[in-house]
């Protein structure tokens, strides 16, 4: 059996595809990729072992009504591509995780006759993905919520937002030895996506006295490339306080990372969400403000109504509410405990399990029966 996977765009719509072809191949099916050429699917799904083919597509400007004859052109061209590449490697299913290319892999599937999964990992659905769930066998969803979007009967299964095993089955002990820490420190993981987040950078900074004074904590800080410089200046760390303050504009060992970390500030980003539930951190969030309608705070409250995290809003990173949250999460073991239990209560590891039974069904034309 052969799944076509297609997404592009962001690491958000590629991660929870390869966390999706790690579970097919554990089944013992084929996986193939198709993606942009200049997306980052085309450096992170070869680097992960899956065949890559690579389908122009873009976006459009209502302000520049040319760029949408130029987008309408790639996609009706990248479908034609599709179709002749489906007469090569016959595929049982595809799958699109969001992101313009995901379109003509999709209809070319339909002009096949070949069933299409949609998989949506926001709050709020993505432009291409609303497209293609008036068309497809299935439409997984993370949050059950967001099929208010949808038109009544359309096919859900809310099956939560695949993580990849590297992140699941990361080992603690590794992941503490890669920042030398003992097994009686504390370590708190901050970070804001992939290209960090000014303003939790500052707030951090802002703290970084109070939080060192506390003999046992580490603070692995991951700045965003493009702001590391610019808070390593802010910091002015001494030799000395550099031993537990370990400043870095990147990391591409997120899942021993993650597994190193006793308590987490983030972004809530759907993949950052689900890899913080999968590995149950006890967090605070602080969604980004300005996001497509807002859909990082619609992301994060279910998960903090449900007990798993703090949330504090962006515009509140420069009062005392972000120091207090901070300081708690640091200090009360308790709630540290408590955030921990709820989180597994979401049974975030087995997102990927359920979306490929999904898949496995659509293929077999009993997705219907999928509860």
């Amino acid at each position: 059996m052969l799944a076509v996977l297609s997404g592009g765009g962001t690491a958000g719509h590629i991660n929870p595809a390869l966390a999706l072809a790690d579970e097919l191949r554990q089944r013992g099916w084929q996986v193939e990729f198709a993606g942009t050429p200049q997306g980052v699917e085309a450096r992170l799904v070869p680097q992960a072992g899956v065949n890559f083919t690579a389908f122009e597509a873009s976006g459009f400007d209502r302000a520049h009504p040319l760029s949408l004859v130029k987008g309408v052109g790639k996609i009706a061209a990248s479908t034609k591509k599709a179709k002749r590449w489906f007469a090569d490697i016959k595929p049982d299913v595809v799958v699109g995780f969001g992101g313009y290319v995901s379109i003509p892999v999709a209809r070319a599937a339909e002009q096949a006759g070949v069933p299409v999964v949609v998989h949506e990992q926001n709050s709020v659905m993505g432009m291409a993905n609303k497209y293609l769930a008036k068309r497809a066998q299935a439409v997984c969803l993370t949050y059950d919520h967001s099929a208010k979007a949808l038109d009544p009967g359309a096919p859900v299964h809310v099956t939560g937002n695949p993580v990849r095993r590297s992140v699941i089955e990361a080992d603690r002990a590794e992941g503490r030895a890669l920042f030398g820490l003992g097994d009686d420190d504390f370590m708190l993981l901050v970070f804001g996506g992939s290209l960090g987040a000014r303003h939790i950078n500052e707030a951090l900074v802002a703290l970084k006295d109070d939080i060192l004074a506390r003999p046992s904590v580490h603070v692995v800080h991951i700045t965003g490339p493009k702001e590391l410089e610019a808070v390593r200046e802010a910091l002015a760390l001494t030799p000395e306080q550099e031993q537990r303050w370990h400043i870095m504009g990147y990391q591409d060992r997120m899942g021993e990372t993650m597994a190193a970390a006793d308590a987490i500030v983030s972004r809530a980003g759907a993949t950052s969400l689900a890899e913080i539930s999968a590995r149950a951190i006890p967090a605070v969030l602080v969604p980004f403000p300005y996001a497509t309608e807002d859909h990082q705070t619609t992301n994060a409250r279910a998960y903090v109504e449900a007990g798993c995290a703090t949330l504090i809003p962006d515009d509140q990173l420069d009062t005392e509410a972000f120091a207090q949250a901070v300081a708690a999460l640091i200090d009360d073991a308790a709630l540290r405990d408590s955030m921990r239990s709820a989180a597994l209560a979401q049974k975030t590891t087995e997102a990927a399990s359920r979306l490929a039974d999904v898949v496995v069904a659509a293929a077999a034309g009993t997705a219907d029966a999928i509860q």
